[in-house]
């Protein structure tokens, strides 16, 4: 797999928000786009997580199955998926929303920070939640959980569609999170969807000034033709 998401794509990416890009996905007909249960661990300051997802899913354990010698096996898909995600890509993992056992913890995860992923996305919790809310590496997840993966999860899929959190995550589905969450956008629209959310933003910026000035929702918010057309004098006035 490359990693085929635009170095200007990317970056425009990391500075708009997620409630943004939900708004621009809803004017295409998306509903269902942002990943239900999860928070961000990890510290907001590093920016907005981004990239395309590379998928790991679970089903439940079976006893004969999921024992701690499983781990033994390099070909572990739980262990083989941390050695695959590609450079730039976020690890999304299909949990079902089990929150009683980790994920997975702080030496996978920085296994995956130092082969260069972008990230993981999981709608289970994860072990050692404290020393990774320490990491300068975005994760999302369903909070902390001591025991481990095994008790209920078996790991049998790389890089297929699943479920997080709710939502339909496809190999290569554009993963961006901020303070509020992670929404999915389908790879084919992300160009187009990151350049109108950097458009509305602009726009949004002028309307919240207007606002705090005293102006009436009305005609201020959404729009009117008065309202566009006191934007773009605004806009050039500022060089954006």
């Amino acid at each position: 797999m490359t990693n085929d998401l635009s170095a200007d794509t990317r970056e425009l990416l990391r500075h708009v928000s997620v409630a943004t890009l939900c708004t621009q996905l809803f004017k295409r007909g998306f509903r269902n786009v942002f990943i239900q249960g999860i928070a961000r661990l990890t510290d907001p300051s590093v920016g907005n997580l981004v990239g395309p997802a590379y998928t790991m899913r679970n089903i439940p354990a079976r006893e004969d199955l999921d024992q701690i010698s499983a781990f033994d096996n390099p070909e572990h898909p739980q262990r083989k998926g941390i050695e695959s995600v590609p450079p730039g890509h976020v690890l999304v993992i299909d949990c079902r929303g089990e929150t009683r056992v980790a994920s997975g913890g702080q030496i996978l995860t920085t296994r995956l920070m130092v082969r260069g992923g972008a990230g993981i996305v999981s709608d289970g919790p994860v072990r050692d939640s404290a020393a990774i809310s320490e990491m300068d590496f975005p994760v999302y997840c369903a909070g902390g959980s001591a025991p481990l993966n095994l008790i209920h999860h078996h790991a049998i899929d790389l890089n297929v569609p699943i479920g997080c959190g709710g939502v339909a995550v496809y190999p290569g589905d554009i993963m961006v999170g901020d303070d509020e969450g992670v929404v999915v956008i389908p790879r084919h629209l992300a160009d187009e969807v990151a350049r109108d959310a950097v458009e509305q933003e602009k726009m949004e910026a002028f309307i919240l000034e207007r606002i705090a000035g005293g102006a009436a929702l009305p005609g201020t918010y959404p729009p009117n033709a008065q309202t566009r057309a006191q934007f773009e004098v605004w806009r050039k006035e500022r060089g954006l």
